[in-house]
């Protein structure tokens, strides 16, 4: 994967792009931080199809009047969206991070621009697009020309690559939000401020940030203190203790250690 910096947009003749005009497909969250953002940079929206109206005809004229067309709909959808679509002029870009270039059959300009960032909603999003984002880009070079708009940072992630690009932003993002879900659980029965466990992985997360994640590990996984994670397998309530016991396992390889069968 090579980094594209966002200070060195592309050139314009590698573009078919006359206006920076677009259109989206898809009113989501995604969509509505992608209209936003890109006309905050001077790209013109020129239409927002929902997802229960993707006529053929609008969307072919979609195709046909703009320089590209974004697909924000959901993932199990981009190829039957993508179909309805008469092949036009206009580049055709989805923002899903697992799915290869191929979903956009038959379309000859074809690209992918996932943003490695989430979009809790249409403003918020925008904003966190416009915070030199990190995108994963690949097939037309429109999607350069997009991100280098935004003023953010292009990582080219071929098909190959995709599954495992997605696995990992999944584990970065999904995984840790059910692992803060685990620790509300665990701090309702203590009386402990829930602020005072989101500050301790905030200051966690900053030195993992700093120093690396084996650098920042610390607990009795890395001590080999097994009495003490015995003391904890006893205390926590039985359907806690796998996910307990999995990213323990995690933090003992990463010190290096064998965990406790």
């Amino acid at each position: 994967m090579t980094a594209v910096p966002s200070a060195r947009a592309p050139s314009a003749k590698s573009f078919r792009v006359i206006a920076k005009t677009f259109s989206v497909i898809g009113d989501g969250r995604a969509g509505g931080a992608f209209s936003r953002a890109l006309t905050q940079v001077g790209w013109t929206l020129v239409a927002v199809h929902r997802r229960g109206n993707r006529s053929p005809r609008a969307v072919s004229l979609a195709a046909s009047n703009v320089d590209l067309l974004l697909l924000t709909v959901p993932d199990r959808v981009v190829s039957e969206t993508a179909r309805m679509i008469q092949p036009g002029t206009a580049a055709v870009a989805h923002v899903a991070g697992s799915l290869p270039l191929s979903a956009l059959a038959p379309h000859q300009r074809v690209a992918s621009i996932h943003p490695l960032m989430s979009l809790p909603d249409a403003d918020r999003g925008a904003a966190r697009l416009l915070d030199r984002c990190t995108f994963a880009t690949d097939g037309d070079p429109i999607a350069d020309l997009v991100v280098a708009d935004l003023g953010g940072i292009a990582v080219h992630v071929e098909d190959r690559q995709r599954p495992l690009y997605h696995a990992t932003a999944c584990v970065a993002s999904n995984h840790l939000v059910a692992l803060c879900g685990q620790i509300e659980r665990l701090a309702s029965s203590l009386g402990v401020p829930i602020e005072a466990y989101w500050k301790l992985m905030t200051t966690t997360l900053t030195n993992v940030g700093e120093d690396g994640a084996a650098r920042a590990l610390t607990g009795p996984a890395a001590r080999g203190d097994w009495e003490t994670i015995e003391g904890h397998l006893a205390n926590l309530p039985e359907r806690e203790r796998h996910a307990y016991c999995a990213l323990g396992e995690q933090a003992a390889i990463l010190a290096g250690r064998d965990w406790p069968e």
